[in-house]
Protein backbone atom coordinates (compact mmCIF):
# COMPACT_ATOMS: atom_id res chain seq x y z
CA UNK A 1 0.00 0.00 0.00
CA UNK A 2 1.04 3.61 -0.51
CA UNK A 3 2.23 5.53 2.06
CA UNK A 4 2.19 9.00 2.50
CA UNK A 5 4.08 11.89 4.57
CA UNK A 6 2.41 14.91 4.93
CA UNK A 7 3.38 18.20 5.52
CA UNK A 8 0.85 20.60 6.41
CA UNK A 9 1.81 24.41 5.63
CA UNK A 10 -0.18 27.02 5.46
CA UNK A 11 -1.07 28.86 1.85
CA UNK A 12 -1.53 27.69 -1.88
CA UNK A 13 1.29 25.95 -3.17
CA UNK A 14 2.46 26.24 -6.61
CA UNK A 15 5.11 23.82 -6.92
CA UNK A 16 5.51 20.61 -5.22
CA UNK A 17 8.83 19.41 -6.74
CA UNK A 18 12.23 16.74 -6.41
CA UNK A 19 15.24 18.67 -6.22
CA UNK A 20 18.27 15.65 -6.39
CA UNK A 21 15.86 13.43 -4.62
CA UNK A 22 14.54 15.85 -1.68
CA UNK A 23 10.93 17.15 -1.44
CA UNK A 24 10.48 20.72 -2.45
CA UNK A 25 6.96 23.28 -1.83
CA UNK A 26 7.46 26.37 -3.17
CA UNK A 27 4.39 28.47 -1.68
CA UNK A 28 2.64 31.68 -3.10
CA UNK A 29 3.90 33.99 -0.32
CA UNK A 30 7.41 33.25 -1.53
CA UNK A 31 8.63 30.80 1.08
CA UNK A 32 10.23 27.29 -0.26
CA UNK A 33 9.86 24.22 2.36
CA UNK A 34 11.68 21.28 1.87
CA UNK A 35 11.88 17.66 3.78
CA UNK A 36 15.24 17.00 4.44
CA UNK A 37 15.69 15.21 7.47
CA UNK A 38 13.02 17.17 8.58
CA UNK A 39 11.18 20.38 7.75
CA UNK A 40 12.96 23.17 6.68
CA UNK A 41 12.03 26.36 4.97
CA UNK A 42 13.76 29.28 3.03
CA UNK A 43 12.27 32.78 2.44
CA UNK A 44 12.96 33.25 -1.72
CA UNK A 45 10.55 35.93 -2.53
CA UNK A 46 8.24 38.77 -1.74
CA UNK A 47 5.30 36.70 -2.66
CA UNK A 48 5.95 33.74 -5.58
CA UNK A 49 4.22 34.08 -8.74
CA UNK A 50 5.90 30.99 -11.09
CA UNK A 51 8.88 28.12 -10.42
CA UNK A 52 9.93 24.91 -12.42
CA UNK A 53 12.83 22.72 -12.05
CA UNK A 54 15.85 23.25 -14.27
CA UNK A 55 16.83 20.17 -16.70
CA UNK A 56 18.84 18.81 -14.68
CA UNK A 57 16.68 18.48 -11.55
CA UNK A 58 18.96 20.44 -9.10
CA UNK A 59 17.85 23.60 -8.45
CA UNK A 60 14.18 24.95 -8.51
CA UNK A 61 14.05 28.74 -10.74
CA UNK A 62 11.02 31.03 -9.39
CA UNK A 63 10.01 34.25 -10.21
CA UNK A 64 7.98 37.01 -8.05
CA UNK A 65 5.71 39.83 -7.16
CA UNK A 66 9.37 41.42 -5.78
CA UNK A 67 10.65 41.55 -9.54
CA UNK A 68 13.32 38.97 -8.85
CA UNK A 69 13.92 35.79 -10.92
CA UNK A 70 16.01 33.29 -8.20
CA UNK A 71 17.68 29.85 -8.53
CA UNK A 72 17.03 27.56 -5.15
CA UNK A 73 19.11 24.23 -4.57
CA UNK A 74 19.78 22.04 -2.16
CA UNK A 75 22.83 23.66 -0.55
CA UNK A 76 20.02 26.21 0.54
CA UNK A 77 21.56 28.75 -0.79
CA UNK A 78 19.11 31.06 -2.97
CA UNK A 79 21.06 33.06 -6.24
CA UNK A 80 18.91 36.29 -7.31
CA UNK A 81 19.36 35.22 -11.34
CA UNK A 82 17.99 38.76 -12.17
CA UNK A 83 16.12 41.73 -10.75
CA UNK A 84 14.36 44.01 -12.86
CA UNK A 85 12.77 45.94 -11.03
CA UNK A 86 9.55 46.58 -9.30
CA UNK A 87 7.63 44.67 -12.08
CA UNK A 88 6.18 40.91 -11.31
CA UNK A 89 8.08 38.17 -13.30
CA UNK A 90 4.74 35.98 -14.71
CA UNK A 91 6.32 33.29 -16.08
CA UNK A 92 9.99 31.19 -16.06
CA UNK A 93 11.12 28.03 -17.94
CA UNK A 94 14.38 26.00 -17.79
CA UNK A 95 16.14 25.67 -21.22
CA UNK A 96 19.14 23.52 -21.76
CA UNK A 97 23.06 24.11 -20.76
CA UNK A 98 21.87 26.20 -17.88
CA UNK A 99 19.77 28.88 -20.11
CA UNK A 100 16.57 30.31 -18.69
CA UNK A 101 13.86 32.27 -19.77
CA UNK A 102 11.43 34.20 -17.63
CA UNK A 103 8.91 37.24 -18.88
CA UNK A 104 7.00 40.19 -17.63
CA UNK A 105 4.43 42.10 -19.07
CA UNK A 106 4.74 41.94 -22.91
CA UNK A 107 8.21 41.43 -22.71
CA UNK A 108 10.18 37.62 -22.59
CA UNK A 109 13.97 37.37 -21.87
CA UNK A 110 16.23 34.38 -22.43
CA UNK A 111 19.44 33.97 -20.30
CA UNK A 112 21.84 32.33 -22.09
CA UNK A 113 24.51 29.56 -20.57
CA UNK A 114 26.91 32.55 -20.43
CA UNK A 115 25.04 34.71 -18.24
CA UNK A 116 23.61 36.97 -21.50
CA UNK A 117 20.40 38.47 -21.47
CA UNK A 118 17.96 39.02 -24.73
CA UNK A 119 15.13 40.66 -24.31
CA UNK A 120 11.93 39.83 -26.91
CA UNK A 121 9.32 42.10 -26.64
CA UNK A 122 5.31 41.59 -27.69
CA UNK A 123 2.23 43.38 -29.11
CA UNK A 124 0.19 41.76 -25.84
CA UNK A 125 1.13 40.36 -22.55
CA UNK A 126 3.32 37.02 -22.21
CA UNK A 127 1.44 34.42 -20.73
CA UNK A 128 3.86 31.39 -20.68
CA UNK A 129 7.06 29.79 -21.80
CA UNK A 130 8.72 26.57 -22.20
CA UNK A 131 11.88 25.41 -24.00
CA UNK A 132 12.19 23.21 -26.67
CA UNK A 133 13.29 19.63 -25.90
CA UNK A 134 16.27 20.17 -28.86
CA UNK A 135 18.22 23.00 -29.50
CA UNK A 136 18.12 26.49 -27.97
CA UNK A 137 14.49 27.51 -28.76
CA UNK A 138 11.85 28.44 -26.48
CA UNK A 139 7.79 29.39 -27.19
CA UNK A 140 6.07 32.91 -26.07
CA UNK A 141 2.36 31.56 -25.33
CA UNK A 142 0.16 35.14 -26.12
CA UNK A 143 -2.73 36.91 -27.38
CA UNK A 144 -3.65 34.85 -30.98
CA UNK A 145 -1.39 32.44 -30.77
CA UNK A 146 2.70 31.31 -29.99
CA UNK A 147 5.80 33.49 -31.08
CA UNK A 148 9.25 30.52 -31.50
CA UNK A 149 12.11 32.45 -30.87
CA UNK A 150 15.77 31.39 -31.56
CA UNK A 151 17.79 32.98 -28.54
CA UNK A 152 21.42 32.12 -30.11
CA UNK A 153 21.02 33.76 -33.42
CA UNK A 154 19.72 36.70 -35.37
CA UNK A 155 16.65 35.08 -37.17
CA UNK A 156 13.28 36.36 -37.25
CA UNK A 157 10.98 34.29 -34.92
CA UNK A 158 8.39 32.18 -35.78
CA UNK A 159 4.61 32.65 -35.33
CA UNK A 160 1.71 30.05 -34.72
CA UNK A 161 -1.14 32.24 -35.00
CA UNK A 162 -4.92 30.82 -33.24
CA UNK A 163 -7.15 33.69 -32.09
CA UNK A 164 -8.16 33.68 -28.72
CA UNK A 165 -5.29 33.82 -25.17
CA UNK A 166 -2.95 31.32 -25.43
CA UNK A 167 -2.12 31.01 -20.89
CA UNK A 168 0.73 28.15 -21.34
CA UNK A 169 2.59 26.12 -23.52
CA UNK A 170 4.36 22.89 -23.84
CA UNK A 171 6.41 21.13 -26.45
CA UNK A 172 5.76 17.23 -27.49
CA UNK A 173 8.87 15.50 -25.99
CA UNK A 174 9.82 14.67 -29.84
CA UNK A 175 9.99 18.07 -30.24
CA UNK A 176 7.15 17.77 -33.53
CA UNK A 177 4.10 19.17 -31.77
CA UNK A 178 3.54 21.93 -29.82
CA UNK A 179 0.42 22.80 -27.47
CA UNK A 180 -1.05 25.86 -25.70
CA UNK A 181 -4.20 25.76 -22.90
CA UNK A 182 -6.41 28.47 -23.68
CA UNK A 183 -8.78 31.24 -21.80
CA UNK A 184 -11.74 29.25 -23.54
CA UNK A 185 -12.26 25.52 -21.97
CA UNK A 186 -9.81 24.10 -24.51
CA UNK A 187 -5.88 23.06 -25.71
CA UNK A 188 -4.61 23.89 -28.86
CA UNK A 189 -1.93 22.44 -30.89
CA UNK A 190 0.28 22.78 -33.66
CA UNK A 191 1.93 20.30 -35.93
CA UNK A 192 5.36 22.24 -36.18
CA UNK A 193 6.52 20.42 -39.45
CA UNK A 194 3.74 21.97 -41.38
CA UNK A 195 1.85 24.37 -39.11
CA UNK A 196 -1.12 22.21 -38.90
CA UNK A 197 -3.61 23.31 -36.14
CA UNK A 198 -5.02 20.72 -33.37
CA UNK A 199 -7.78 21.43 -31.66
CA UNK A 200 -8.54 19.91 -28.49
CA UNK A 201 -12.06 20.86 -26.64
CA UNK A 202 -15.24 19.74 -24.92
CA UNK A 203 -14.02 20.45 -21.19
CA UNK A 204 -16.18 22.00 -18.74
CA UNK A 205 -13.44 24.06 -16.95
CA UNK A 206 -10.22 25.71 -18.09
CA UNK A 207 -7.36 23.25 -18.33
CA UNK A 208 -4.78 24.44 -15.30
CA UNK A 209 -2.17 21.04 -15.66
CA UNK A 210 -0.87 19.13 -18.40
CA UNK A 211 1.76 16.48 -18.67
CA UNK A 212 3.27 14.47 -21.62
CA UNK A 213 4.18 10.11 -21.08
CA UNK A 214 7.48 9.38 -20.85
CA UNK A 215 7.92 9.03 -24.55
CA UNK A 216 5.43 11.59 -25.65
CA UNK A 217 3.00 9.42 -26.85
CA UNK A 218 0.11 11.12 -24.44
CA UNK A 219 -0.49 14.30 -23.17
CA UNK A 220 -3.01 14.35 -20.04
CA UNK A 221 -4.18 17.31 -19.00
CA UNK A 222 -7.01 19.09 -15.77
CA UNK A 223 -10.12 20.43 -16.51
CA UNK A 224 -12.69 18.05 -16.17
CA UNK A 225 -13.97 15.42 -13.94
CA UNK A 226 -11.92 12.53 -15.38
CA UNK A 227 -7.83 13.12 -16.72
CA UNK A 228 -8.48 13.68 -20.39
CA UNK A 229 -5.84 11.96 -22.27
CA UNK A 230 -4.89 12.43 -25.60
CA UNK A 231 -2.90 10.21 -28.12
CA UNK A 232 0.16 11.62 -29.96
CA UNK A 233 1.52 8.36 -31.51
CA UNK A 234 0.81 9.11 -35.09
CA UNK A 235 1.89 11.40 -37.08
CA UNK A 236 -1.51 14.20 -37.12
CA UNK A 237 -1.59 14.04 -33.28
CA UNK A 238 -5.04 13.45 -31.34
CA UNK A 239 -6.53 15.04 -34.20
CA UNK A 240 -9.60 12.26 -35.58
CA UNK A 241 -9.11 10.59 -32.21
CA UNK A 242 -11.22 10.34 -28.86
CA UNK A 243 -9.29 11.08 -25.70
CA UNK A 244 -8.80 8.66 -22.73
CA UNK A 245 -10.94 9.54 -19.91
CA UNK A 246 -9.52 8.56 -16.53
CA UNK A 247 -10.18 8.26 -13.24
CA UNK A 248 -13.62 9.80 -13.34
CA UNK A 249 -15.19 10.27 -9.64
CA UNK A 250 -18.45 11.42 -10.44
CA UNK A 251 -18.73 15.41 -10.72
CA UNK A 252 -15.45 15.77 -9.05
CA UNK A 253 -12.88 18.20 -11.14
CA UNK A 254 -9.79 16.88 -11.55
CA UNK A 255 -6.93 19.72 -10.68
CA UNK A 256 -3.39 18.15 -11.69
CA UNK A 257 -1.69 15.70 -13.62
CA UNK A 258 1.37 14.08 -13.60
CA UNK A 259 3.23 11.15 -15.98
CA UNK A 260 5.38 8.82 -14.32
CA UNK A 261 9.26 9.15 -15.54
CA UNK A 262 9.14 6.23 -17.33
CA UNK A 263 5.81 4.06 -17.58
CA UNK A 264 2.35 4.85 -18.91
CA UNK A 265 0.90 5.44 -15.61
CA UNK A 266 -0.39 9.02 -14.74
CA UNK A 267 -0.93 10.28 -11.36
CA UNK A 268 -4.74 12.17 -11.07
CA UNK A 269 -4.99 15.28 -8.54
CA UNK A 270 -8.83 16.02 -7.80
CA UNK A 271 -10.53 19.28 -6.16
CA UNK A 272 -11.09 17.25 -2.69
CA UNK A 273 -7.77 16.47 -2.20
CA UNK A 274 -7.84 12.84 -3.48
CA UNK A 275 -4.65 11.23 -5.63
CA UNK A 276 -5.29 8.46 -7.69
CA UNK A 277 -2.46 6.32 -10.68
CA UNK A 278 -4.10 5.47 -13.06
CA UNK A 279 -2.13 2.76 -15.97
CA UNK A 280 -2.76 4.48 -19.56
CA UNK A 281 -3.24 0.21 -21.03
CA UNK A 282 -6.26 -1.04 -19.07
CA UNK A 283 -7.36 2.10 -17.01
CA UNK A 284 -6.73 0.08 -13.73
CA UNK A 285 -6.82 2.28 -10.49
CA UNK A 286 -4.71 2.48 -7.65
CA UNK A 287 -5.58 5.16 -5.12
CA UNK A 288 -2.59 6.81 -3.74
CA UNK A 289 -4.06 9.39 -1.30
CA UNK A 290 -7.69 10.24 -0.16
CA UNK A 291 -9.30 12.96 0.36
CA UNK A 292 -7.74 16.06 1.77
CA UNK A 293 -8.22 20.10 2.69
CA UNK A 294 -7.95 21.55 -0.73
CA UNK A 295 -7.56 21.05 -4.38
CA UNK A 296 -4.35 19.02 -5.77
CA UNK A 297 -1.98 22.22 -7.35
CA UNK A 298 1.19 20.74 -8.14
CA UNK A 299 2.35 16.95 -8.80
CA UNK A 300 5.69 15.30 -9.38
CA UNK A 301 7.38 12.19 -9.49
CA UNK A 302 11.10 11.66 -7.93
CA UNK A 303 13.50 10.05 -10.66
CA UNK A 304 13.97 6.95 -8.72
CA UNK A 305 10.25 6.48 -9.99
CA UNK A 306 8.46 5.96 -6.37
CA UNK A 307 7.80 8.63 -4.86
CA UNK A 308 5.17 11.59 -5.42
CA UNK A 309 5.30 14.86 -4.01
CA UNK A 310 1.79 16.90 -3.84
CA UNK A 311 0.91 20.43 -3.17
CA UNK A 312 -2.27 21.77 -2.96
CA UNK A 313 -4.16 25.23 -2.67
CA UNK A 314 -4.72 25.19 1.03
CA UNK A 315 -1.08 24.20 1.80
CA UNK A 316 -2.12 20.67 2.17
CA UNK A 317 1.69 19.06 0.91
CA UNK A 318 3.42 15.66 0.99
CA UNK A 319 4.97 13.10 -0.67
CA UNK A 320 3.27 9.65 -1.71
CA UNK A 321 5.87 6.81 -2.04
CA UNK A 322 3.95 3.79 -3.86
CA UNK A 323 6.21 1.16 -2.66
CA UNK A 324 4.59 1.69 0.78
Amino acid sequence: MPTVAPLDLDGHCLAAVFLEGVPHFALADGTVHRLDHGHKWTAVHDGLLCATVDQAGKTLLTGGEDGKVCRSGGDHAVEVVHEIGRKWISSVAAGPQGALAFATGKSAYARLADGKIKQFDHPRTVEGLAFAPKGLRFAVARYNGVTLHFPGTEGKPTELEWAGAHNSVTFSPNGEFLVTTMQENALHGWKLSDGRHMRMTGYPAKIKSFSWAPKGRWLASSGAPAAIVWPFQGKEGPMGKPPLELGTRGNTMVTAVAFHPTEEIVAVGYADGMVLAVRVADQKEILLKREGKGPISSMTWDKDDRRLAFGTETGDCGVIDIAG
